[in-house]
């Protein structure tokens, strides 16, 4: 599978593997960013005369990284649901507070995909 295909398509299906590889590197992408974003911020509390927090420029990353990320997050996901034959949908429980999140971390991170051809098409190679 393409890079183009494996983060910006909603179909096919991928194995636990680059879904993990994706969540990590998501993980380390928003460190990143948080800590520029809040290394910008304490230097703005601490100049001289400063009278609100502000993060500046550096403070506009975070939200830009969140909307360049947010249909490659979708889309690794939605093929991980499929891998467990399982629609897109699914994306959704993670609005329920709590057990949401769980349930799609259980399923996406820890459960193997359907052995052989599902309505998704074929077990990713």
């Amino acid at each position: 599978m393409d890079w183009k295909n494996l983060l910006f398509s909603f179909d096919g299906r991928i194995s636990r593997a680059p879904y993990w590889y994706f969540t990590l590197a998501m993980i380390v992408l928003f460190g990143i960013v948080g800590s520029i974003a809040g290394v910008s911020m304490f230097n703005s509390l601490s100049a001289p005369g400063a009278a609100a927090p502000s993060a500046g420029p550096a403070g506009m990353l975070f939200p830009i990284v969140c909307l360049l990320i947010l249909w490659p997050a979708l889309a690794i996901q939605a093929k991980r649901w499929h891998d467990v034959d399982k629609s897109a949908w699914w994306i959704l429980i993670g609005i329920v507070p709590v057990v949401g999140g769980l349930i799609a971390l259980v399923f996406n991170g820890f459960i193997a995909g359907t052995p052989g051809s599902n309505r998704y098409g074929s077990p990713p190679a």
